[in-house]
């Protein structure tokens, strides 16, 4: 692995356009189970909605076997198989509203390598600035965590243990409509997603896994459900552990005794923490 050539990477740039339509906010709306009217010009888009925008448009020769975008323009040409959600973390200065032209600028931010349970790991550190016609409105940065084919023998990271202390609580079983909707509303073909022959034979997991991006709307919606009139200022969340489809998971959330705090969690059938994440309130 030539890590000095990954990180010439480092800096690079690209720029998209876009406009908050409605369509894909009421259709992300109905797939979370919310009873939304359908929304009208100048209604605010939620936090992480901005994720319906800006949609990776490959063409067929530009994709993998995976699914996923080939790697060398924008991304490093990291030469390992698997590519998986890791976290984000984003700055919302104020929300986008619908009808907005918007833009965004993506930058790659770091490239680095750390040794894995199983292996190497290459991480990649994207920035990406968001604005409107006032100026920057979120500021996003994404980690992708890209590694090999799972091998017999591998090792696996001991699990951890999911807070019991909890405010609010849901269950969720993400069926296969669920990932079709939120893989099409993101325009997302990765097919860890829908084709189980794949997960099952090529990267190794027991079923379908749900969206890392997915379980992330899901404990921002738990928190829009029990503080209606709540502000997001700030959201980091990172992924820890798979979950997969139909088999039922909680999403779980407290607020802190400093009022401002929530923190945001997923757990599998288990008991154990698949994914963690903090919210700051304005």
């Amino acid at each position: 692995m030539n890590l000095e050539y990954l990180r010439t990477w480092i800096g690079k740039t690209e720029s998209l356009l876009d406009r908050v339509t409605p369509a894909p906010a009421a259709a992300l709306s109905v797939t979370l189970d919310r009873d939304d009217p359908f929304p009208q010009a100048g209604d605010l888009l939620p936090p992480l909605w901005h994720w319906l925008y800006f949609l990776p448009l490959h063409r067929p020769a530009e994709i993998n076997s995976d699914g996923m975008a080939q790697r060398g323009s924008f991304f490093p040409p990291v030469p390992l198989p698997r590519q998986m959600y890791a976290g984000n973390r984003q700055q919302f200065v104020r929300a986008l509203r619908i009808g907005d032209p918007i833009s965004r600028t993506s930058s790659i931010v770091d490239v680095s390598e750390k040794e894995g349970h199983s292996g190497p790991l290459v991480f990649v550190l994207v920035r990406h600035d968001i604005s409107d016609g006032t100026g920057i409105a979120v500021a996003e940065e994404q980690e992708m965590v890209y590694r090999d084919n799972p091998k017999p023998g591998d090792s696996v990271s001991r699990p951890i243990a999911a807070p019991t202390d909890v405010s609010w609580t849901r269950e969720i079983c993400a069926d296969e409509i669920l990932l079709f909707r939120f893989s099409a509303l993101t325009f997302n073909a990765h097919r860890i997603h829908y084709d189980r022959t794949y997960v099952r034979e090529i990267e190794g997991y027991p079923d379908l896994v749900v969206h890392g991006r997915l379980i992330v709307v899901l404990l921002v919606d738990l928190l829009r459900r029990n503080l209606p009139n709540a502000s997001i200022s700030r959201l980091s969340s990172r992924a820890i552990r798979p979950l997969f489809s139909g088999v039922p998971f909680r999403i779980c959330g407290r607020v802190e005794n400093d009022g401002k705090t929530v923190k945001l969690w997923a757990m599998d059938a288990e008991g154990w923490l698949a994914t963690d994440a903090i919210a700051t309130l304005a």
